[in-house]
């Protein structure tokens, strides 16, 4: 059996956190998915990466936060809360510590997310609206399966 590099390892870490960065996920999840001690894993981590996996983590949350402030009409707490934070307060110290402004004052630097839509609100409403069908619904009936 063919050893897999350790760097490989490390990406599944990677992947783990972009996928559920909005989960609690600790170092010693990120050690389990790349197959290794937690200390080994922080150190091979920071080595191959230039940050810790936990900075990572914090990362992807906040620019996955400032993608929300940018696009969404989303409160500063919902927002917070959807990229895995407890706490606004602290949420807001490191967005700061990222952006250099708070999350409200990023917002405010933007336009409204609603002019980011190109076509008529009450069109982009209709089209998003359930539509309340069942597969196979707009087509003819089925044949019916003839049994042997």
């Amino acid at each position: 059996m063919a050893s897999v590099p350790a760097a490989r390892h490390l990406l599944r870490a990677k992947d783990l956190v972009d996928a559920r960065y909005f989960e609690p996920i600790s170092v010693a999840d990120m050690a389990t998915a790349a197959g290794l001690s937690t200390a080994h894993f922080s150190r091979r981590f920071r080595q191959t990466f230039g940050e810790s996996p936990h900075q990572y983590l914090l990362t992807r949350r906040l620019e996955r936060a400032a993608a929300l402030l940018r696009a969404t009409d989303w409160t500063v707490a919902a927002v917070c809360i959807a990229v895995g934070w407890d706490s606004v307060g602290s949420f807001t110290t490191s967005f700061r510590r990222m952006f250099g402004t708070t999350p409200r004052a990023y917002r405010r630097a933007l336009p409204p997310a609603q002019r980011h839509i190109r076509i008529p609100r009450c069109v982009a409403l209709a089209y998003g609206r359930p539509q309340n069908r069942t597969f196979r619904e707009d087509g003819p009936p089925a044949a019916p399966v003839a049994s042997q």
